[in-house]
C-alpha cells in the first residue's frame, strides 16, 4: 500500500477539536492511582463512539480498545492515572478545570499523560477512515492504571493475566516530539540496622541505630559521587559507563549511568529520651544498560558499613489494590529497556515521522528551539510501563508521544493542541508503515 501522508496530516489536523474536547473531558475527572474508574469509563464511552471493533474493560480495570482484526498485533498504551497536584496555592489555574487557548491545554495529567491516550484514539480512527486497517495488523489500544503508583504492574497483568502478547508497543508518555528508544530502570530497596535502646542520660549503654545508618548513608552516598579509581574501596557507579566493568557500556552511555539516593529514613525508639533501637532507609536506584536487581543489592550488601553491621537490605513490594479491588503483587523492581537503533520498530517510526514531519524535531513557538536542539532519536529521563513490556517481558518498546518530560508531576501543567495532532497522524502511518517493510 502506497501511503498518502499528506491526507493522514490532513485527517490529523481535521479532529484537533475533537481532540481538544476529549483530553479536557479527561483532565475534569480526577484519576490518581487506584482511582481512575471515571477516567476509565470515559475513554470507553470514545473508543465506543469513534467506531472501535470491541471495547473491554480487564478485571484489574485497564481499558482495552481493539481497531481492525488483522494478523499482527500492534499496540499503543497510555497510563491514564495521574499523580496529585501537590500544593494548590502554587497553580495559576483549576488543575481538574484546566484550561485552553489557541495553542495550549492546561490541566492536570495532559502532559502526564493523558494526551497520549487522545492522540492514540484518535490515531486508530484515522486508520479506519482511511481505509488503512487490513488483515495484516489489528491495533489494540490500552489506557492502564496505576502506573504512576508502579510502572508496568498493569503490563504484567496485561500479559501474564490476559494472555495479550503484541508484536511491539507504542508508549504515548510525553517526548517533547522526539523518538524514544529506551530509559534507565529503576528499584525500591530498604536497609534496616538494628540497635539496643537505653535512657538517653546514658547513651554509652545503648547500641544507637541511627549512628550506625550514618555510616551506611556515607558509603552510599560514595557509591554515588566516588569514581572508578583503584583508589576507591568503593568504586562508583560512574563505572558502569566503561567497558572494563560493563560489556554493555555503549548503551549504558546512550541511556546515562545509574544513580542512587536516600530517599526516606525512619527509626524507632522508645521515647525522645531514648537510644534509638532501629533505623531504616529508602533508596531510589536507578539502573543503566548492564546493572541487574541482583548485582544492585549485592553492590549494596558489599558496602563496608552495611557488612560491618550486618544490615538487611531488600527491595520494596507493591500490593495496593486497583480501583476494582484486584491485588497484584509484584516487587518493586523497573528493569532498564533499550531498542537498538537499527531495529525494525525503531526504522519503522522513523520512517513514519520523516514522511510526515520531516528528520528533526517539531514543536511550537515556544518549545521549537528547545526541540530541535536535541538528536531525533533519544531516550526518556523517568521511567514508565516500557519496564514490563519490554524489560521484563521482552517486548519491543518504542515511545512517541504529545507533551513535555518537563510538564510531569509539576504545577500548571499543560500541552499543545499540535503535538496531540502530529501524534495522531504518526500513530495512524506507523502500523502500515511497519506490515510493508516486513
Amino acid at each position: 500500500m502506497v501511503l498518502d501522508f499528506a491526507k493522514i496530516k490532513e485527517a490529523a489536523q481535521g479532529y484537533e477539536k475533537d481532540m481538544t474536547k476529549f483530553l479536557r473531558d479527561l483532565v475534569r475527572i480526577p484519576g490518581e492511582s487506584c482511582g481512575e474508574k471515571g477516567v476509565v469509563e470515559r475513554i470507553a464511552e470514545e473508543m465506543r463512539a469513534v467506531g472501535f471493533d470491541k471495547v473491554e474493560i480487564d478485571p484489574m480495570g485497564n481499558v482495552l480498545g481493539y481497531m481492525g482484526t488483522g494478523e499482527t498485533l500492534i499496540a499503543f498504551d497510555a497510563h491514564i492515572d495521574t499523580v496529585g497536584i501537590g500544593n494548590r496555592d502554587i497553580w495559576e489555574f483549576d488543575p481538574y478545570e484546566g484550561y485552553e487557548n489557541e495553542t495550549e491545554i492546561g490541566g492536570r495529567g495532559t502532559s502526564d499523560q493523558l494526551g497520549g491516550i487522545v492522540s492514540s484514539v484518535y490515531g486508530a480512527k484515522i486508520m479506519k477512515d482511511l481505509g488503512l486497517l487490513n488483515d495484516k495488523y489489528q491495533v489494540l489500544v490500552t489506557g492502564t492504571i496505576q502506573e504512576e503508583d508502579c510502572d508496568g504492574l498493569c503490563w504484567e497483568y496485561i500479559i501474564k493475566e490476559c494472555k495479550i502478547r503484541p508484536e511491539f508497543v507504542v508508549s504515548t508518555e510525553p517526548t517533547d516530539g522526539g523518538i524514544y528508544r529506551g530509559q534507565r530502570g529503576r528499584m525500591e530497596i530498604r536497609v534496616d540496622v538494628e540497635g539496643v535502646s537505653c535512657h538517653g542520660s546514658a547513651p554509652e549503654r545503648g547500641d544507637n541505630a541511627i549512628y550506625k545508618m550514618a555510616e551506611i548513608v556515607q558509603n552510599i552516598r560514595d557509591l554515588n559521587e566516588n569514581d572508578a579509581s583503584d583508589e576507591n574501596e568503593i568504586k562508583g557507579l560512574v563505572k558502569m559507563l566503561d567497558e572494563k566493568y560493563n560489556p554493555q557500556w555503549k548503551e549504558a552511555r546512550f541511556l546515562g549511568r545509574g544513580t542512587i539516593t536516600v530517599s526516606e529514613i525512619f527509626f524507632t525508639s522508645p521515647s525522645r529520651c531514648a537510644v534509638a533501637d532501629s533505623c531504616s532507609i529508602s533508596l531510589d536506584r536507578r539502573m543503566t544498560a548492564g546493572e541487574t536487581w541482583e548485582s544492585c543489592l549485592e553492590e549494596i550488601r558489599q558496602l563496608p558499613a552495611v557488612k560491618k553491621y550486618n544490615a538487611k537490605v531488600n527491595m520494596y513490594e507493591y500490593a495496593r489494590p486497583s480501583y476494582t479491588g484486584l491485588v497484584y503483587p509484584i516487587e518493586c523492581y523497573f528493569p532498564t529497556w533499550v531498542i537498538p537503533e537499527d531495529h525494525p520498530v525503531t526504522k519503522a517510526m522513523k520512517e513514519a515521522y520523516t514522511n510526515l514531519y520531516g528528520t528533526t524535531r517539531v514543536g511550537t513557538e515556544e518549545t521549537e528551539e528547545m526541540r530541535k536542539a536535541r538528536p531525533l532519536i533519544d531516550k526518556w529521563t523517568f521511567s514508565t510501563n516500557g519496564v514490563s513490556i519490554m524489560g521484563r517481558n521482552g517486548i519491543p518498546c518504542i515511545g512517541f508521544g504529545p507533551g513535555a518530560e518537563a510538564q510531569a508531576h509539576a504545577p500548571n501543567e499543560k500541552t499543545w493542541k499540535a503535538d496531540l495532532v502530529r501524534c495522531a497522524a504518526v500513530y495512524a502511518a506507523l502500523p502500515t508503515v511497519y506490515v510493508e517493510n516486513k
